[in-house]
């Protein structure tokens, strides 16, 4: 009798051993992004922006456009272009369109040569970047 109840039990714990590894074998894999790289790429965006020097603004927009970039292809957000990723994403982000205007800024930055930004303007664009990385937990 001992030895039924002994089979028995390790018969459960040997088909609950098989289930959880099942379920964690079928679970979608969620990416981590690794807060410390994004924080310290954030630092050294902000700290480039000098409000008596328009190159710097062009630079930081540019890195910040790029960072949120790297999250979203990090987080596997699927799209050829960040502006696919972005429109295949807006429920992951508190303001969306805000993240849009500072893509669009950035564009402008980086494909008009004549492109005349202010300073107001680069911060914004820096707020909705922050955000961004904010609400994907990169930062």
């Amino acid at each position: 009798m001992n030895i039924n109840i002994f089979l028995f039990g390790a018969a459960i714990l040997i088909v609950a051993g098989l289930l959880l590894l099942v379920i964690n074998l079928t679970k979608p894999h969620v990416p981590q992004l690794d807060k410390e790289k994004y924080q310290r790429n954030w630092l050294k965006i902000e700290n480039s922006l000098i409000k008596d020097n328009p190159a710097s603004w062009q630079l930081a927009l540019i890195n910040g456009d790029k960072l949120v970039d790297t999250a979203l292809r990090e987080l596997q957000i699927k799209g050829q272009t960040m502006g696919e990723r972005l429109k295949g994403s807006r429920d992951k982000f508190s303001s969306p369109n805000s993240l849009w205007h500072a893509h669009k800024l950035r564009n402008v930055v980086a494909h008009e040569h004549d492109a005349e930004i202010n300073f107001d303007q680069t911060r914004r664009a820096l707020n909705g970047f922050k955000q961004a990385l904010k609400d994907l937990g990169a930062i």
